[in-house]
């Protein structure tokens, strides 16, 4: 035997051809027990972490906007006005007018109209609340053969459960009266937010263009601006014809429902004829509201059944050939929405801002839907919220 370390063995020259692929053993790393597990575990954590950020990032906003309502809701109806005049402006531009000029003139212009319809409306509106209380007098025994039946099945449930009956106080009679001063104490705030609405409006219209030329110049690139100006001005068009189309179709509903009223003898059409204008805004719920208040104002009016119920009844047929024919065929399927999506809207928004939220649900949604459809990603939830 030799002292002598054996020596390291000769590499064998590889016989393969060259250029051939030498085939080589990976050796399989091995991994620490429990590595896979920490990190499933891992991913859950970031995942319910993730969703509780959501979760906290979603309150946040609804109690923004909840307790932000004096703020959002004029800044949102502005908001919708000027979307909805901004093409008028636009094509005054397009004719060399300053955009100040012609947004002053279609501000006076609109202003003209809202005091002249107030001024007009005012007066049968006031009579209405004085002559409430009378009015219920009288309407009250024209019900009494069903308020008759209903307390009867009311004793006829308390006995059956060994219970007395509880009358209700009969209520003063005028409890319903308006008077002068309660106008002159709200007249303020209305005002100041007719007055803020305004103001919004019209730097709105004179500057609106300016701010998007401001958003798209700090676009990074070229490409980018160009598709920034082309979804922000398909939107703008879509919404403003939108909102336009709606406003059309809701004074043409009010202006027939005013003229069947008038053919009728109903008292006052012009004033139900707004009203049903103003609530065509709110689908589903402004029209079966609508045709409860001409249902109180014919038994009002009328003696008997028939003459009384008929008002009601040819509005509830116009408004469902409007709803059902009229308005998809002027405005598409683009513009079309889930009825249930309508609802679960315009619950989260009238408990949210009240009767603003839900005169501008539906106007919010619309727009959330043409915008969704033209954002990468987003076209999921305007799929869903479609009709």
């Amino acid at each position: 035997m030799s002292d002598f370390p054996s020596p390291l063995p000769t590499p064998v020259p590889s016989t393969a051809a060259p250029g051939a692929a030498v085939s080589t053993i990976a050796v399989p790393s091995r991994r620490k027990p429990g590595s896979g597990r920490s990190s499933r575990r891992m991913s859950r954590n970031l995942r319910a972490i993730r969703i509780s950020l959501t979760c906290l990032v979603l309150l946040a906003v609804i109690y923004t906007v909840a307790i932000g309502k004096s703020l959002l809701v004029p800044l949102v109806l502005a908001g919708f006005i000027g979307l909805a005049l901004n093409p008028i402006v636009a094509a005054a531009a397009n004719l060399r007018i300053p955009r100040w000029l012609s947004a002053v003139t279609v501000m006076v212009l609109l202003g003209f109209g809202l005091v002249s319809a107030v001024t007009t409306l005012s007066e049968p509106a006031l009579n209405w609340f004085h002559q409430a209380p009378t009015a219920m007098r009288a309407f009250a025994p024209k019900i009494k053969p069903l308020t008759q039946q209903i307390e009867a099945a009311s004793r006829a449930t308390q006995n059956l459960v060994g219970g007395t009956v509880v009358r209700n106080a009969p209520q003063s009679p005028n409890s319903f009266a308006f008077t002068a001063w309660d106008i002159l104490a709200g007249a303020p705030k209305v005002l100041a937010s007719v007055l803020t609405v305004a103001l919004l409006v019209f730097f709105f219209l004179v500057y609106g263009d300016e701010i998007l030329r401001r958003a798209v110049e700090i676009s990074p690139t070229f490409a980018y601006k160009r598709h920034t100006v082309s979804i922000v001005r398909s939107i703008q068009v879509e919404v403003s014809s939108y909102l336009l189309l709606t406003a059309a179709i809701n004074v043409t509903l009010g202006l027939v429902t005013a003229g069947m009223l008038y053919l009728y003898g109903v008292p006052d059409p012009l004033l139900w004829g707004t009203v049903a204008t103003i609530a065509n805004f709110i689908p589903y719920v402004g029209a079966i509201t609508t045709t409860t208040v001409l249902a109180i104002v014919g038994a009002l009016h009328f003696q008997e059944l028939g003459p009384a119920l008929l008002p009601a009844a040819t509005f509830a047929g116009i408004t469902a050939v409007e709803g059902n024919m009229i308005t998809p065929m002027l405005q598409g399927r683009r513009s079309r929405l889930s009825p249930v999506a309508i609802l679960l809207w315009l619950l989260v928004w009238g408990w949210l801002w009240g009767v603003p939220g839900a005169l501008l649900a539906v106007p919010m949604l619309t727009c959330v839907k043409l915008i969704t459809a033209k954002l990468r990603g987003w076209q999921w939830f305007a799929h869903i919220i479609s009709r």
